[in-house]
């Protein structure tokens, strides 16, 4: 939530330098002053803040994927513990339960039951 508030801040930020400096002129210089263009300067500053917003989502994705795949893989194994655990309770409250008469009969059968 905080990083939602930062980033709302700083494009609003942004969209006010923007729109403060709409008259201003730069002069680009491109392929090593073969060529010039002339252009408002907020066109430049937006170009570079896209273009970095786009290399960090490239350089960030890969990250995040596999941890995602990681997540669920981990979530997976947890879930298969889980329903392993509720079995081997049931089986123990099984081998409690019998009257104290009754000889307990080995695990192995006791699962082969169910």
């Amino acid at each position: 939530m905080i990083r939602l508030i930062l980033v709302g801040v700083l494009l609003l930020l942004s969209l006010a330098f923007f729109l403060q400096n709409q008259e201003q002129e730069v002069t680009l210089r491109y392929f090593f002053g073969l060529m010039e263009a002339s252009t408002p300067i907020y066109k430049p500053i937006l170009t570079a803040f896209v273009m970095g917003l786009l290399v960090a989502g490239i350089l960030l994705f890969p990250p995040w994927v596999r941890s995602r795949i990681e997540l669920r893989r981990k979530t997976k194994t947890l879930q298969e513990a889980e329903v392993d655990l509720e079995r081997l309770r049931l089986s123990l409250e099984k081998l409690s339960a019998r009257p104290p008469g009754q000889a307990p009969l080995e695990p192995s059968q006791d699962l082969a039951d169910e």
